[in-house]
């Protein structure tokens, strides 16, 4: 049962969390290894780790098994979500951007997610573990983050036609012109 104290705790923590790792993320020098692309430029390379690293465990058996067509599906899903986020209230793409430079900080990303390498290096059974960690939290702040990973990256996976042949949808009906 959440109680009165233990919500106003997490609130707590998690402000202070979020505003030392604001703090010491400004104090280091973000450069990014690769130049993305529009859509994806506004993410950054934080989100773009973290989605590249949760992508294959939610959408585990939809994905192509192939290597080559599986990365561009993902790539792709990538820049779906970074649409999708575009589209959003200021409001929400502000704590999506705080989620995911949260995420993308070490000390936080061990603490929080407990997951030790960094996204790009990190295996899929710790990403697993992470999300159903979040996903059965006892800490509101965990489950919404998790919902919003998941909702994002399922619209995105879905939105996209090149999935709808997998899954027998033969899209929207088309209108008489």
């Amino acid at each position: 049962m959440l109680t009165r104290r233990t919500f106003l705790f997490a609130g707590l923590a998690g402000t202070a969390a979020l505003a030392v790792a604001s703090w010491l993320r400004g104090t280091r020098e973000a450069a990014p290894d690769v130049a993305l692309p529009a859509p994806r430029a506004a993410l950054g390379t934080d989100a773009t780790a973290v989605l590249t690293a949760v992508i294959p465990v939610f959408l585990e058996g939809a994905l192509p098994s192939d290597p080559t067509p599986r990365v561009n599906a993902v790539r792709e899903t990538v820049a779906s979500v970074a649409t999708a986020i575009a589209g959003l209230p200021p409001a929400a793409q502000h704590e999506l951007s705080q989620l995911f430079s949260l995420l993308g900080f070490a000390p936080a990303r061990i603490a929080l997610a407990r997951v030790g390498p960094s996204w790009r290096e990190a295996d899929r059974g710790d990403v697993a573990a992470f999300l159903e960690r979040w996903r059965t939290s006892d800490f509101l702040l965990f489950r919404s983050a998790y919902a919003a990973l998941h909702q994002l990256v399922f619209a995105a996976w879905y939105g996209n036609p090149a999935s709808w042949p997998a899954i027998g949808y033969p899209g929207p009906p088309r209108l008489p012109a």
